[in-house]
């Protein structure tokens, strides 16, 4: 949103590519009235995956896919279209998109190194002029804020489940950490703002951390110059749900919380003048992401979605807990679209494991069915909207989409469950979850198919090279075959943060092997379809031509689509219908 949350950019595929568009916030609409009319930015053909304003409203900051692969671009337009310009970023060079200050016209961006071992480097640009001012380095940073005259700089630097934050006072050039560095527990987000007025410091940072803690929290550190650090002090926390995303207004009076609770979203708004927390009733949809709270605190917008809703935008008037849309919704088909219920079942050794089953409309027997991993292995499977699954239901194949362990949601502990020697603990809970799926009574032994995406394709390969016999058919997506290779090609700050979540190339180099499904590519003996992005750069696609490569030398049933000016996700709207119709013909021809 602009300051006076008078308007709102977003980014939007309705016209095929994700671009960026901006529209009026109307804060109330009569019912069957029109909205305000959106219109569309075009930087370049590419697609766009981030943008946010700047604090005078006189620019737009966009984050965009180079020929829509990995890496990135950083732009800077006027909110009419005028002035489009390059300021970082290039074919052969990714950056990043950071904040804007706050009380001024200047933009964070950052960027990897194309050498291993080189630092991250990120700077301040003048979207006007051009100017570029160094503002920070390190070997995996990200530039999570500013306080208002740039004085202090936090930063998030660490690997995959490791991440720390830091403050950096530039008039001293000192920096030191937040929060105690501590091999339990992460930190995620770190906002800024002015303290309340009986605080021991000028400047509070509010965090979303899991240090020292069994779940993601809000906590508070106070702040000042010179080095001035109070004792951090824990601000709200649950134990049934994981602090997810974090904002503030600009007087830190207010504090915006996104809570993770089994997958489905709960709002909450935190006084920090008087530590009243607020649950904000009424969202509507089961998942949000993407919050922003307004600069004087009048207004939220967020993303909401379900399995029967695609993501919206809805904005809350949070003085009045008042609900209302904000951006159109596109035309469904008249379609019955299936509502997942959570299913709780047991890994192999006994670890509580969840997962969302979608029934096949009509099916009064078991039959075919499709197990459905998702990547990360960070991520979470939740009840958002899915064209891909309501796709293959339509077709009569139910579907059943696990949380293994190393999934996150469910609290820092089971988050680290897989990493590096506790691989085997997650290929154990995908054959769990195929023998729950069967147990139901929802999946036909004979006729389940596995599939995944990225960590999930991996997975996916896995189990059909470590354990066949059990699935009669699988779907790789962009996963990798071998992990050493997946190490040699990927992006050098990819590899250096994934270390600490698979293993290391060369400590780890005989366990990385054993766990590479292309060691043991002869077992997989079932029909199997590879997908990937031919400009994904992050698992790379010769993982995909390998294993392809390989089934066909030993005259195995293997089907391969490659999906032209994609990278790791697939943002075109026809490489994604694409995408959907190959899988639901693959599994009817095979289940």
């Amino acid at each position: 949103m602009t300051p006076d949350a008078r308007r709102m950019a977003f980014i939007s595929d309705r016209r095929g590519v994700p671009e960026v568009w901006v529209q009026d916030v109307a804060e109330q609409v009569a019912e069957g009235a029109d909205l305000p009319s959106a219109r569309p930015i075009r930087l370049s053909p590419d697609p766009v995956t981030a943008v946010s304003w700047s604090a005078d409203s006189a620019w737009l900051a966009c984050q965009v896919a180079t020929d829509g692969g990995v890496r990135s671009q950083v732009w800077v337009v006027r909110p009419d279209g005028s002035d489009a310009r390059l300021i970082a970023g290039s074919r052969k060079q990714h950056a990043e998109l950071g904040p804007w200050s706050r009380s001024g016209h200047r933009v964070v961006t950052t960027v990897p190194s194309v050498e291993p071992g080189e630092p991250t480097r990120s700077f301040l640009v003048e979207p006007a002029t051009g100017l570029i001012e160094p503002l920070a380095l390190g070997e995996l940073i990200h530039v999570l804020d500013l306080s208002v005259g740039e004085a202090l700089v936090v930063l998030r630097d660490g690997r995959r489940g490791h991440e720390f934050c830091v403050v950096v006072d530039r008039l001293n050039d000192t920096d030191h950490p937040l929060l105690p560095y501590s091999t339990s527990g992460s930190t995620a987000v770190a906002l800024l703002r002015p303290a309340p007025a009986d605080s021991e410091a000028p400047l509070v940072a509010y965090l979303a951390t899991e240090v020292d803690a069994p779940r993601q929290r809000l906590a508070s550190l106070p702040l000042g110059p010179n080095g001035l650090r109070g004792e951090p002090l824990e601000l709200a926390a649950r134990d049934d749900a994981e602090l997810e995303a974090l904002d503030a207004d600009d007087e830190g009076r207010l504090l915006l919380l996104l809570w993770n609770h089994a997958g489905c979203s709960e709002l909450e708004l935190f006084d920090t003048t008087t530590g009243e927390r607020r649950p904000v009733p009424g969202l509507p949809g089961l998942v949000a992401s993407s919050p922003v709270l307004s600069r004087d605190g009048s207004t939220v917008i967020l993303s909401v979605e379900g399995p029967e809703r695609p993501r919206e935008l809805w904005r809350l008037d949070t003085r009045a807990l008042r609900w209302n849309r904000v951006s159109e919704v596109p035309h469904l088909p008249a379609a019955a679209l299936v509502v997942p219920t959570l299913e709780h079942f047991t890994g192999l050794d006994g670890l509580p494991l969840t997962g969302w089953l979608y029934r096949a409309p009509d099916a009064a027997a078991a039959g075919p069915a499709m197990l459905s991993l998702h990547g990360g292995p960070e991520a979470q499977e939740r009840p958002t909207f899915s064209p891909q699954y309501q796709a293959v239901l339509a077709a009569g194949i139910a579907v059943f989409a696990p949380n293994v362990r190393g999934s996150s949601g469910f609290g820092r502990e089971f988050s680290h469950l897989d990493d590096v020697r506790g691989r085997q603990g997650a290929f154990d809970d995908v054959q769990a979850a195929a023998s729950h799926l069967v147990s139901l009574g929802v999946g036909d032994p004979a006729r389940l198919a596995v599939t995944g995406r990225s960590y999930g394709g991996y997975l996916t390969l896995a189990a059909l090279a470590f354990s066949p016999g059990v699935f009669a058919a699988g779907i790789d997506i962009c996963g990798m075959s071998h992990l050493l290779t997946f190490y040699r090609d990927t992006e050098p700050w990819i590899a250096a943060a994934a270390v600490t979540k698979y293993g290391h190339p060369q400590h780890d180099r005989k366990l990385l092997r054993q766990l590479s499904p292309l060691t043991e590519v002869d077992r997989i003996d079932v029909p199997l379809l590879v997908v990937h992005g031919e400009l994904d750069t992050n698992v790379p696609v010769n993982e995909a031509h390998q294993i392809v490569a390989s089934l066909r030398e030993l005259g195995r049933p293997v089907e391969y689509l490659e999906l032209t000016g994609e990278g790791h996700e697939y943002r075109r709207a026809d490489s994604r219908t694409l995408l959907a119709t190959t899988m639901v013909r693959f599994l009817k021809e095979n289940l």
